[in-house]
């Protein structure tokens, strides 16, 4: 084979390669966008104006609306930090309304390794727990000496049981739960190191079932502080 002849070989090689890689990159971007519209619809089965207000930020998807007259918001978050065993795919549901808390209380079940979605590592204080807690959730606090409803939260941590609830965090600002929604393929990501979810979608009657929690979590609280006054 001629010199000429190998060099043209290894340039059909080489643009088929890339024609390849742009097919593939199109496919996914494809794959992604039709995802993104069956989420956006059976989301909004349970907020019906949810609207994406995303700012653009890679692995990040959020939906803001109102439900049951509050606003609220829903956020789709990727994590790929390298301390992770495999990404994940968290789902975090938020009520925007005002809370009667003094301070921030946060609860991270396993809190093990740092968070793309939480600013738990970045609070001082670890507050002792009251009975009711789960034996692996640790409560951390920005305010020193504040003091919490800790039974009535206890009382209102059933999603935890499941082993997906990650984060509870509530400030006088509003109240959130986070919740795993999906690992990486580990076969597919120890080979290609591509974060593939395996098609997991936001599923309505989940968004429904934490907001309802979340809801009466904070309706308690803020009950029991005006039974106080």
């Amino acid at each position: 084979m001629s010199e000429v002849t190998s060099a043209l070989l290894a340039g059909a090689i080489a643009l088929a390669f890339a024609l390849h890689l742009m097919w593939l990159v199109r496919a996914s971007r494809n794959r992604a966008s039709a995802a993104l519209a069956v989420e956006q619809a059976n989301l909004r089965s349970v907020i019906s104006d949810a609207a994406n207000v995303s700012d653009g930020t890679a692995g990040i998807v959020t939906w803001e609306g109102s439900w049951n007259g509050r606003r609220v918001q829903v956020r789709t978050i990727v994590d790929t930090l390298a301390t992770r065993k495999l990404p994940a795919r968290w789902l975090s549901i938020s009520i925007l309304e005002k809370i009667a808390i003094a301070a921030t209380f946060d609860m991270m079940m396993r809190p093990g390794s740092p968070t793309t979605f939480s600013n738990f590592d970045h609070l001082e204080h670890t507050l002792p727990k009251a009975p009711g807690f789960p034996a692996e959730a640790v409560l951390r606090t920005d305010g020193r000496g504040a003091r919490f409803p800790q039974g009535l939260i206890a009382s209102h941590l059933d999603p935890f049981s499941d082993g997906r609830a990650k984060e509870l965090l509530i400030t006088p600002k509003g109240i959130r739960i986070v919740w795993l929604l999906a690992e990486a393929q580990r076969a597919r990501y120890g080979v290609f190191r591509q974060a593939d979810f395996g098609g997991a979608i936001l599923d309505p009657a989940l968004v429904e079932r934490l907001l309802t929690s979340i809801s009466a979590l904070r309706d308690a609280i803020n009950h029991a502080e005006r039974q106080a006054a």
